[in-house]
């Protein structure tokens, strides 16, 4: 059985010789699932005392963070996570800063955070409280104090949250060993207490934190420390590694369903027919016994059965689902009762494939095609708001339901940003989409992207007015570099040039040479763009005088060529 990440953390602040405490600091252990997707959080906060609410912001920051990094997705990264939050706290600490009267410092505050998800430890800093790493008898300082010399030996900090109403939080990751110790300060500690008592202090206190807490702010104070003393200190006990077999254990906890027929009853779902059967699953058309609504079953293939890949992907394939909201993206449904075999229930769509779509529609007319390209764009980008990239989008992948309304119905090469940090012995996110519609940057090794999708949604929309691909055929790593885009008004001329040029730039081989963002795509879809037109005219119609002077330059060198093989003749 898989060992939980586990600490062992204390954590002592005193007010010292000031009237009052403008340190503050915290510690949170969440239980499952949080403590896979979200990990452990120790963070310490130092009230600039300059200011006039020091203790009020750091107060506000260690609760505010604490409470806001375990509301943020899931699927999003310890990074994008810290940083929203702590954008976010800082404009409300320089609002507030901002609308007292007569305050010039306004709510400032430090913040130095740490979290320990899976094998690997993220830090959060903004000022100068610090962080350290005691491992193996070396004791290193993580982070960079953000301070200004002013002469006199006098420093100031330069950095701090809510000083502006935007801040740069200093981030960075490294992975994570059992018995690193770890300690993180305010300055009223590591100003007046050296590395080397400090090291020694935690070495000779790693099995007792409390005390060694306790011990370290005594030292300060001892010294002549005249701030607030706040330390922190926590070794790692076990981290949440397993073995193959393990892992493999864990994703077989539920069987592989038997093949399904009409009639049969699954869990107190009744199986009308089936939909659709390939090679990876099956979909059946089920009604639950108890609401009476129809839903589909989604089942793994038994040629699976043991591959620990496959069936990771299965459950990340509902796990993705559940959190994305869009009226454009397929619904997965939480069942009310136990589950006694691996499947997953999501809506039933009364509609047809998108590939159906294009069969029964060749060579669409834009009007026609723009407003689905819209739909598929609004759903993508529910998966990319939660920092997930689709990676498989196809005309198979999207249906369309009897009112119009598109649907993105497939999630199983969804890469989450998230599930990318949490160590497993598989690697995750792998390419397993199709390869008429992949981006050229995965056949070149490089990681999916926005702009991946965005490529995939372009091929998409070009088969959609042209019946063909951007390149002719599908691509592949050795056929890059020979490749050239097919113009889809040459094979359709009903399509205009404008529109031509917003596709071929959504399907550059190059990513960076694509739209930066989708709504610029929609909207060259939409809108002429002037730059694309010119781009794309005849020379004869956007410089008229290039093109003249042009040709008489090359007449004038045909002429030469001709009087020289006549005299010479």
């Amino acid at each position: 059985m898989q060992s939980p990440l586990t600490i062992n953390a204390a954590q002592y602040s005193e007010k010292g010789v000031k009237p009052s405490n403008e340190d503050a600091c915290g510690i949170r252990m969440p239980d499952e699932p949080l403590l896979t997707t979200k990990g452990v959080a120790v963070a310490i906060a130092d009230g600039v005392s300059s200011s006039e609410a020091g203790r009020e912001a750091s107060e506000a920051c260690i609760k505010g963070f604490l409470s806001d990094y375990y509301s943020t997705a899931e699927s999003w990264t310890v990074k994008t996570s810290g940083q929203k939050v702590l954008g976010a706290l800082n404009r409300w600490l320089y609002g507030q800063g901002q609308s007292r009267l007569g305050s010039a410092q306004g709510m400032l505050t430090t913040f130095s955070a740490i979290i320990i998800k899976s094998t690997t430890a993220h830090l959060l800093h903004v000022g100068d409280s610090r962080i350290w790493r005691l491992r193996d008898g070396e004791f290193q300082c993580l982070t960079r104090d953000h301070q200004t010399w002013g002469g006199e030996e006098k420093c100031f900090l330069n950095r701090a949250m809510g000083a502006d109403v935007s801040v740069e939080v200093d981030y960075r990751s490294l992975p994570v060993e059992v018995d690193d110790l770890f300690l993180l300060t305010t300055d009223g500690v590591h100003e007046y207490v050296n590395d080397k008592i400090l090291r020694e202090l935690c070495e000779s206190h790693r099995t007792e934190p409390e005390r060694g807490t306790r011990a370290i702010v005594t030292r300060a104070l001892e010294n002549g420390s005249h701030d607030n003393v706040t330390c922190q200190l926590f070794v790692v006990t076990a981290l949440p590694n397993q073995d193959e077999a393990e892992f493999y254990q864990h994703l077989t906890e539920l069987p592989f369903p038997p093949a399904l027929e009409s009639g049969q009853i699954l869990d107190g779902y009744k199986v009308l027919r089936e939909l659709k059967a390939s090679s990876h699953s099956q979909l059946y058309l089920a009604l639950d016994t108890e609401s009476n609504q129809k839903v589909v079953l989604k089942t793994p293939s038994v040629n699976y059965e043991d591959d620990a890949h496959y069936i990771d992907g299965f459950l990340h394939e509902e796990w993705a689902g559940k959190r994305i909201n869009s009226p454009h993206v397929l619904k997965i449904i939480e069942p009310q009762r136990r589950r006694r075999f691996l499947y997953y229930v999501c809506e039933y769509i009364d509609g047809q494939t998108l590939e159906q779509w294009i069969n029964d529609n060749p060579q669409a007319d834009i009007n026609s095609v723009r407003p689905l390209i819209e739909q598929i764009v609004a759903g993508v980008r529910a998966f990319h708001r939660q920092e997930m990239i689709h990676q498989d989008l196809k005309p198979g992948n999207i249906m369309i339901d009897s009112h119009g309304v598109v649907k993105i119905i497939d999630f199983g090469s969804t890469k989450i940003a998230g599930i990318q940090e949490i160590n497993a012995p598989i690697i995750r996110g792998e390419l397993l989409g199709t390869q008429d519609y992949a981006a050229p940057e995965y056949f070149q090794g490089y990681p999916g992207t926005v702009q991946s999708d965005l490529y995939s949604i372009a091929v998409i929309a070009y088969e959609m007015l042209t019946g063909q691909l951007p390149y002719g055929g599908p691509l592949s790593a050795r056929s890059l570099q020979k490749v050239s885009y097919h113009s889809s008004s040459h094979i359709n001329p009903d399509i205009p040039v404008w529109i031509d040029g917003a596709l071929e730039k959504a399907v550059q081989i190059n990513p960076t040479h694509r739209y930066e963002v989708m709504s610029e795509f929609i909207t060259d879809l939409s809108t002429p763009n002037p730059k694309l037109i010119k781009e794309r005219q005849p020379l004869l119609e956007r410089n008229p005088i290039a093109f003249w002077r042009g040709l008489s330059i090359i007449l004038f060198i045909i002429n030469l060529i001709l009087i020289y093989l006549i005299k010479k003749g």
